[in-house]
Parts: C-alpha cells; sequence; structure tokens
C-alpha cells in the first residue's frame, strides 16, 4: 500500500491541472517584508502617487458624482466608456500611435488585458516567446495557461534579433506552436533597456514573416528622462500588434484602469472576454480619469513624475557607482528599475534573507527568468524610496553582497570574482539564452 501523503487542502486532487502553473510572484512575496517602516525597499515597482496634488483627484470624483453619479454607479459596456476611450488616443498618439476609438477595449489594469489577451490565443504547449528577462507576472499568467516561455538574449539596445530569428527557427524545427511575442520594448521591466527604433522595425518584419502577434507592454514609456524614446511598435504595425497601456504608472494603479488596442476580430474577441471575465469595467473609476484627463494638465503631471524619477535613478546610480563599483549595471532612460549583475559566484536568491537582515530588499533575478536562470541577477527598483533612503539602501546592500564574498573567499580560498567594467551596460544574458 503506497501512502498518498497529506495535503491541507481538501480540494486538492481537485483543481485542473493548469492550476499548477499558478504560484505567489517572488514580487508579491517581499510586500510584507518590504513594507516595514525600517525596510528599504528596492523591490516593488509602486509608483509614486504622492506626487499627484490629491485636490485633482478630489475633484474629479466630486464632479463625476454630482454630473453623472447614476451612470458611474451602474454597470457599463464591456468594451469601456466612450469617452475615455477618446482620451486613450490623445494618450496613446504621444508616442506616434493613430487609432480609431472603436479598436480600444478598456480593462481591468494593463495586467488583466495581459490575462485576456493569453486567454484568447493559448493552447497548452503553445509557446510564448519572451524578452529574457521578462516581466514577472506576465510569466505567472503564460504559465497558469500552461505555455511554454521561451526566453530571447537581451543586450544594452533591447531584444536582439538574430536571437529571436535563430530562436525561431529551433522551435519550429523541434515542431513548436508560436503564439506571440511578448515584449516590454521601452524601459523594459525589469532591464530598465530601450529596443532601438531600427531593432523595432527588424523584429517586426521578423514577426511577419513567421506569422507570429506581437504583444507590445508599454506601462513606462511616458517616464523618459533624456529625451522621448522610439515611438510605440505599433505606431508602424496596426494588424501584427496588440499594444498593452495602462494608467497605473502615469496616474495611480489604486484606479485599476488599462487597455488594449487590438485590430478588429481580436478587438471583438476581447470585447467578449473581458465580459465573461468581469461585465464590464468599473464605470465609477473610468469617469474619474476621464473627467481628470479633460480638466488637469494631465501631460503637465507626466513631467513632475518624470521628473521625481529622474531624481530617484540618478541618486541611485551614483550610489552604485560610490558602494558597489566593481559590479555591473544597467542605466536606463526611463521608467523605474535598475538591472544589476553580480559575481558568477554570488546567487541573488540565496542572499536575499540576509539583506531583509540587513533592511534592503530587492527582487532576484530568478524571478523573471520561466527556467530559473538569472541568479547573479537583481532587479533594484528605484520608483518610491526618497533619494536619501535609495542611497542607503545600496549602502545596505553593499554590505550584504561584499560579505557573501568575503566568505565564500573564506571557505573557497580564492578570490571572489569580478566583472568586467567595461560590460556595465550589458545584461548579460546566461549562454543558453541565445
Amino acid at each position: 500500500m503506497t501512502s498518498q501523503g497529506n495535503n491541507l487542502d481538501r480540494w486538492y486532487g481537485h483543481y485542473a491541472d493548469r492550476t499548477a502553473g499558478l504560484s505567489a510572484s517572488e514580487v508579491r512575496a517581499l510586500f510584507a517584508v518590504a513594507s516595514r517602516p525600517e525596510v528599504v525597499s528596492l523591490a516593488g515597482g509602486m509608483p509614486y502617487v504622492s506626487a499627484i496634488p490629491s485636490d485633482l483627484i478630489t475633484g474629479s470624483m466630486e464632479r463625476v458624482m454630482r454630473d453623472s453619479g447614476p451612470a458611474a454607479l451602474q454597470y457599463g459596456s464591456g468594451q469601456g466608456v466612450p469617452a475615455l476611450r477618446e482620451h486613450i488616443l490623445d494618450v496613446m498618439a504621444m508616442e506616434g500611435i493613430r487609432a480609431n476609438v472603436d479598436d480600444v477595449v478598456v480593462t481591468t489594469g494593463s495586467q488583466h488585458a495581459l490575462e485576456l489577451v493569453t486567454k484568447l490565443f493559448i493552447n497548452p504547449g503553445d509557446v510564448v516567446l519572451a524578452e529574457g528577462p521578462s516581466y514577472v507576472t506576465a510569466m505567472v499568467v503564460f504559465r497558469s495557461f500552461q505555455a511554454q516561455v521561451e526566453h530571447v538574449e537581451m543586450d544594452d539596445l533591447g531584444l536582439v534579433p538574430e536571437a529571436l530569428r535563430q530562436r525561431i527557427a529551433a522551435l519550429k524545427a523541434d515542431g513548436k506552436r508560436i503564439k506571440f511575442l511578448y515584449t516590454i520594448p521601452t524601459f523594459s521591466n525589469p532591464a530598465g533597456v530601450t529596443l532601438s527604433w531600427e531593432r523595432r522595425l527588424e523584429i517586426l518584419e521578423i514577426a511577419r514573416s513567421n506569422d507570429i502577434l506581437v504583444l507590445e507592454d508599454n506601462p513606462y514609456g511616458l517616464l523618459y528622462f533624456d529625451g522621448p524614446p522610439p515611438q510605440a511598435m505599433r505606431s508602424v504595425e496596426e494588424d501584427g500588434v496588440v499594444y498593452l497601456g495602462t494608467f497605473s504608472k502615469t496616474l495611480a494603479p489604486g484606479f485599476r484602469v488599462g487597455w488594449a488596442l487590438a485590430p478588429h476580430a481580436i478587438r471583438e474577441k476581447l470585447i467578449l472576454a473581458n465580459e465573461a471575465a468581469v461585465l464590464s469595467p468599473s464605470s465609477f473609476t473610468q469617469m474619474i480619469i476621464s473627467d481628470y484627463l479633460s480638466q488637469a494638465d494631465w501631460r503637465g503631471q507626466i513631467g513632475t513624475f518624470r521628473d521625481v524619477y529622474r531624481e530617484r535613478r540618478d541618486a541611485m546610480l551614483h550610489a552604485l557607482e560610490d558602494y558597489l563599483p566593481d559590479l555591473s549595471w544597467t542605466k536606463p532612460a526611463g521608467g523605474f528599475y535598475v538591472w544589476l549583475t553580480l559575481p558568477e559566484n554570488l546567487d541573488s536568491k540565496s542572499m536575499l534573507p540576509r539583506a531583509v537582515r540587513e533592511l534592503v530588499a530587492y527582487t532576484p533575478g530568478t524571478a523573471f527568468y520561466a527556467d530559473g536562470s538569472g541568479r547573479n541577477k537583481m532587479r533594484l527598483a528605484f520608483c518610491y524610496p526618497q533619494p536619501d533612503f535609495i542611497r542607503e539602501g545600496i549602502r545596505r546592500l553593499s554590505t550584504v553582497i561584499n560579505g557573501e564574498l568575503e566568505l565564500l573567499t573564506t571557505f573557497s580560498q580564492t578570490a571572489p570574482l569580478r566583472v568586467d567594467r567595461r560590460q556595465k551596460n550589458a545584461i548579460n544574458p546566461p549562454a543558453n539564452l541565445g
């Protein structure tokens, strides 16, 4: 008689197979620790919402309830409030996108749009191509639908076209079915790098010639520091790109309002999937954002965010130069994140408990790979802490890293590995990701 073991969940044997792909992300697991006031959190990508004057939001709330209260509190369209969709066209126009209001589908945050697109396209075993590293919760979504995630190499100019060609050819030779390429081309999460314009055009051509849909996720595109980034991929390709946008980074994540811009046929299925999931996105939050965009200087407010995050980016880069000069990291021109490379003999995941004891938190690199790669990487978020806390956090982190190196040196009696400073801006993907 074989033992079946014990499980506290009575319904453990009843779940669908796809639930095996559901797991708490390493980012979410950090929030409980990182929220302690004595911990400097460089882990979560939380926007600095305190930069928004509160009267702008309360004013919009009051006007919506005064002028349109019954409609705001009622069910709405599965596609979203038309007035907000008109404003979304204005937002996307800042990145070169020209579209029809009918092609916009409002969702409960862009994360919801990502899940809906994945639900529409992925059967168990289908392949999703993604940058290596890639957005942690996207990996959770893809795994929950039993997709096979295949990473493609990046460098300091973003996704490498030749690596993409080679990966597609190898997968096709193995008889795999590739459903879409998921990419965050502008100020990527977690690497912070931006895909060059030339590469955007080349990657679109690769996708077009191989009949692969491109899923362009763009939360950070308007948060540039040193000048506007290249225009969105969707600005030059309508039929082959589904574009995901959100107000979480340029306004506030608490509203949970995002959108998808999709080709006509895909749009129709997105609306049906949206209705099946939530009936309709919140009319109340949509109407508040629509009023805000009508009444406030929202472009100026985005400029304020840029100034805030630029100062914090600079504080992190300067602290890294001062406290960890022998390591390498990316230098983002916008967004929220720096991608740090440790010596090969360090493991950022196993090092995290020691970091928490030193009252600093980060996200281990393994969170951003479906195959467990990235052990000597970590994501550092500069968006939320004040500049002086960022500097103190990097100082604490240097204590942890140097302590780990000294410990390894003591037991191995070998000099710790050093990173070539000439590679300061490289992503340095693992060798098996090309």
